[in-house]
């Protein structure tokens, strides 16, 4: 659920993709806030497991990931599916924006 409402999630995207053209460079622009403002490491439960969260980067068909491990396992995860942990951490609100832009 957002703790943000949606003046405020379409200011942070218009931020993000004011010069952009077309899904593709926009994505792009969120994925730059994403990686400029959300402090990683973090850590949060994914299937009852937790995991740490150490960066963030887009899967092979263009969707942004979250970069998890557990000990040695690395996993990226579709950064629509991941559970925030609570409190979230700084800069959650580029998840957050990314999410309703890409609903």
């Amino acid at each position: 659920m957002s703790t943000l409402g949606r003046a405020e999630l379409e200011t942070l995207i218009e931020e993000a993709t004011v010069d952009a053209w077309g899904e593709d460079e926009q994505r792009t622009g969120l994925l730059t806030m994403l990686e400029d403002h959300l402090e990683v490491p973090f850590t949060t439960a994914v299937l009852g497991v937790e995991v740490t969260v150490r960066g963030v980067g887009l899967s092979p068909d263009g969707g942004i990931v979250a970069l998890c491990s557990r000990g040695r396992v690395r996993q990226s995860i579709g950064i629509l599916d991941l559970p925030l942990p609570a409190p979230a951490p700084g800069g959650a609100q580029w998840i957050e924006a990314y999410r309703y832009w890409a609903s």
